[in-house]
């Protein structure tokens, strides 16, 4: 098996690892720009049901993303330390132990979203909206979270070349299925925004069958390890341990989107669809720090469980170098055309001054950004996951609700203090994250 990943330079390394995943996320947010162009052609109403329901789907990809980079830090640990038997018990449990999760997690989703949505103002035919699609996004939980975990075993590797296939070869379907799916024909009925949740489930099947079928070319999942599939009680408390507060970091995520759309529905439907939008917008612009934290993810992990943490140290560096680089450009963009980006996906006005409102302030958040996920990454990498959770919980729970209320209602600053308040927290997360990341680096011996 090639470790070539302990080895070769890494700057060379990083590129290879990030180019690949960037431009497969790249894709796979159109895919998401797709849903929301056609959601926006159905109705304003419907855009607003796919920005609310946001916070709920959410928590399906936090549990994924947990998941993914909790086993991904074990494999790559793993294989860095020439463990090979070990990496492929971990693959193998990591399967088991994803599949057990997304059932529990579907049947919670299916109890509990129509209490959260109304918790967020939805009713009537409204909340019918929401929950025609988002049931139908919970029956696939189980295909989402198979697609992180299959991706999980191969980023550990250092491939993000068929994660990027598929993601690309998902968008290019989502363009046929989604208008065939919303509008009907073909002997197919109009389904409307259930016709985005069922495009969306059935591109999810395609990537199991695809990502299934390299993983096992890897030899990390063979004939042989399917009697490692039988639920061991080591591997899934290793992989709870990984995973749970990755998993839970990204749940704060979902808080935060919880939390501001709360705040942002005071406002009305114009302001839910205008911050959807827009969100739309910041991924696509922060696209590039993806790639960059899963090279640091799979580098700092291979090369911890080598014991080589000068390459750690190098990883880190070199990776905040480009990330702020690229960062700059594209604020700057961002902040240019702000007000035409969002008239892309709506024509009514007050989604578009909205809109563009939040992107000349998020921005400026960019660079926080930048820094706060490669940190994150980088611990993950180390077997340091929890550091994560608590600063998810500060800037995701803790500090929002009283500062949003304080600047949007208090200072009656309106919509502009829910922006500037995501502002003040995003920029006292990441340095808080920079201080506990030199301390950690410190106690790493040294010269190795």
């Amino acid at each position: 098996m090639n470790n070539n990943l302990t080895t070769a330079p890494i700057p060379k390394l990083i590129r290879q690892i990030a180019v690949p995943a960037s431009i497969g996320f790249f894709f796979n947010t159109m895919y998401n720009v797709v849903d929301t162009y056609y959601a926006g052609y159905i109705s304003t109403q419907a855009l607003a049901a796919m920005s609310i329901s946001f916070p709920v789907f959410f928590v399906i990809i936090a549990l994924g993303s947990g998941i993914s980079t909790g086993a991904s830090a074990l494999i790559a640990n793993a294989l860095g330390a020439g463990d090979e038997r070990k990496a492929k018990a971990y693959a193998a449990q990591g399967l088991t132990y994803t599949l057990i999760i997304s059932l529990g997690l579907a049947f919670l989703g299916l109890y509990f979203s129509p209490f959260l949505f109304r918790l967020l103002g939805a009713s009537g035919a409204y909340l019918d909206l929401v929950f025609s699609y988002i049931k139908i996004i919970f029956y696939g939980t189980p295909l989402f979270l198979l697609t992180f975990m299959l991706n999980s075993i191969l980023t550990a590797q250092g491939n993000t070349r068929t994660f990027r296939n598929i993601l690309i070869i998902g968008f290019f379907l989502n363009l046929v299925l989604n208008p065939w799916f919303i509008f009907g024909g073909f002997g197919l009925p109009a389904l409307g925004i259930a016709g985005v949740a069922w495009a969306t489930v059935l591109i999810q099947a395609v990537s199991v069958i695809y990502l299934g079928a390299a993983v096992k070319k890897t030899g990390l999942f063979c004939r042989e390890c399917f009697r490692w599939l039988i639920p061991r009680y080591r591997y899934f408390k290793d992989i709870t341990g990984q995973s749970f507060p990755a998993s839970l970091n990204m749940m704060t995520v979902a808080v935060g989107v919880f939390v501001i759309t709360y705040f942002v529905s005071a406002f009305g439907p114009a302001a839910v669809a205008a911050y959807g939008i827009a969100t739309r917008v910041d991924q696509i612009a922060l696209l590039p720090m993806i790639g960059l934290n899963i090279a640091a993810l799979t580098l700092v992990g291979q090369n911890n469980g080598a014991r080589k943490f000068s390459r750690c140290r190098e990883t880190i560096l070199a990776a905040a170098l480009y990330g702020q680089a690229i960062t700059t450009i594209t604020a700057a963009a961002v902040y240019i055309f702000a007000r035409p980006l969002i008239s892309l996906f709506s024509d009514d006005g007050a989604v578009i001054a909205a809109g563009a409102n939040y992107l000349r302030i998020s921005v400026l958040v960019y660079w926080a950004y930048t820094a706060l996920f490669l940190i994150v990454s980088a611990l993950q990498g180390l077997k340091k996951p929890l550091a994560a959770v608590w600063i998810g919980i500060y800037r995701q729970a803790l500090l929002p609700i009283p500062l949003f209320y304080l600047l949007a209602r208090v200072f009656d600053w309106g919509l502009d203090g829910i922006w500037w308040g995501i502002f003040f927290i995003n920029w006292s997360a990441a340095v808080i994250m920079l201080y506990y990341l030199r301390r950690v680096m410190r106690r790493l011996p040294a010269g190795q």
